[in-house]
């Protein structure tokens, strides 16, 4: 017991960095321990969010889901920057070359700032549009405006926390990466209800004060990273010079972000489909899937950490040139990943009602949200599997074949299915979720396939 003490403190210290030799299971209990914290601080702003939300009204909520599934498209961005920081970073870290890892956050950095500030414009300028184009009613639209602004403004503070937080990773800081999340959600729990249903002088926003102090919460988040960065002692400890435009460097960062980022596209993307077809059904149907989805994420995120995990170690690994103790890496996550989901299924469907009652009182929401949680579930087994070996598959520099099997299953399978079971066959919104679990087993099983052949041993960064 002292024993695991002792490495459970050294996980959420962050006192390793570099997880080439030694103990596999030790290298992926130091830096599986931090991210799954980090990924339950990042799920937490969504269920926090829409808990506080769920007080206002049913069109707050639904509000929430709509500008969150198009906001998605800026998480695209981000986990995009964040593959191909995690990526270069574990590998110049795993070929000890620390300067280049330097230089690359300094990259990572410009081309968040460049990308995140035309999607804060647009988005902001166009907000209510896109509402309207997600099939919002008008009280959607009156109540939602302000709140899908202020989420697009908060654009370049989302990309950066998301790809510093890659890059932290990368170089086996993962620590340093879940403090700030853990910085960032905890000033947004104490912002939330404070913003949304205001406090002595300060006046109730509603649900625009939800996105206020998300996006605090955030900006202070990556205030921390960056401070991190200049002033810790590590092999991102990167310098001013470090942020000087370097065309190899940048070129490099952008061919690996662009197949995470048209990688992410797709699989978003389907989820504005999915929501869209949802939209036909009511405010009410889509409140209840809007809360299914946030507690989805919330249990799936952490298992993200192990995922996250794994491509860490690919990359430093394949940097040092043992691409079979990254493969193996890769097996033992995938089934530590998976006693973790099975057993958190039978939970989430035993429980379904009583967790989305949590929530809303709203007979019609917690019907759907029910129905939802309970078919999302059944395919936690496979999503265990298909999530570390795709994040693998990134963690190589292999953004590629990721891209290719989710264009597959998500706009070849999922949404044609979603659409023909829920509106051909008219089974309304359970035929949108049956087509989730369906797609993304069918995504484990092809990523399973691929990364059994081996190509992205060889790929160079």
């Amino acid at each position: 017991m002292k024993k695991w003490l002792q490495l459970l403190r050294q996980a959420l210290g962050g006192s390793e960095e570099s997880f080439t030799d030694g103990s596999i299971n030790r290298a992926i209990f130091l830096l599986s321990v931090p991210m799954i914290m980090e990924m339950v601080m990042e799920s937490l702003f969504a269920v926090v969010d829409i808990f506080f939300v769920s007080k206002i009204s049913i069109e707050a909520v639904a509000t929430v889901g709509l500008t969150e599934s198009v906001i998605t498209l800026v998480y695209s961005v981000a986990i995009g920057l964040s593959t191909a920081a995690t990526a270069t970073i574990a590998r110049r870290v795993g070929e000890g070359n620390n300067a280049q890892a330097r230089r690359a956050i300094g990259q990572v950095i410009l081309i968040s700032l460049g990308i995140s500030f035309p999607i804060a414009l647009l988005g902001f300028t166009f907000a209510s549009d896109i509402l309207h184009l997600m099939g919002a009613d008008r009280k959607v639209i009156e109540t939602g405006t302000i709140f899908a602004q202020i989420q697009f403004l908060s654009a370049p503070v989302v990309i950066l926390l998301y790809s510093l937080s890659g890059a932290l990773r990368g170089a086996g800081s993962a620590a340093t990466a879940m403090r700030s999340l853990i910085i960032a959600n905890g000033l947004n729990m104490i912002l939330g209800p404070i913003l949304i249903f205001g406090l002595g002088p300060l006046p109730a926003l509603g649900v625009a004060g939800a996105a206020i102090a998300t996006a605090m919460g955030r900006s202070v988040g990556v205030g921390y990273q960056l401070y991190s960065l200049t002033r810790v002692n590590t092999a991102l400890a990167f310098v001013l010079k470090d942020l000087k435009p370097h065309k190899e460097t940048i070129v490099a960062l952008i061919k690996v972000a662009t197949g995470g980022t048209v990688q992410f596209l797709i699989s978003s993307a389907s989820w504005i489909f999915l929501t869209r077809i949802l939209a036909e059904f009511g405010s009410d149907v889509v409140a209840g899937y809007t809360i299914a989805i946030r507690v989805i994420m919330f249990t799936l995120l952490p298992a993200w950490g192990l995922a996250n995990a794994a491509a860490t170690l690919v990359g430093q690994n394949l940097g040092a040139g043992k691409p079979e103790r990254a493969e193996l890496s890769v097996w033992r996550c995938a089934s530590y990943n998976l006693f973790f989901l099975v057993g958190l299924s039978v939970f989430m469907f035993i429980g379904a009602e009583t967790i989305v009652g949590w929530f809303s009182p709203n007979a019609e929401v917690i019907h759907t949200g029910k129905l939802a949680l309970r078919v999302l579930c059944l395919g936690y087994g496979f999503y265990a599997y298909g999530m570390v070996v795709i994040q693998s598959l990134n963690g190589a520099g292999d953004t590629k074949t990721p891209t290719i099997l989710n264009l597959i299953c998500f706009w070849m399978i999922e949404i044609p299915l979603a659409y023909l079971l829920a509106i051909v066959f008219a089974l309304g919104p359970i035929g949108v979720f049956i087509s989730v679990p369906v797609a993304e087993s069918c995504l484990a099983l092809l990523g399973i396939w691929r990364f059994k052949a081996g190509n992205w041993k060889t790929v160079k960064i």
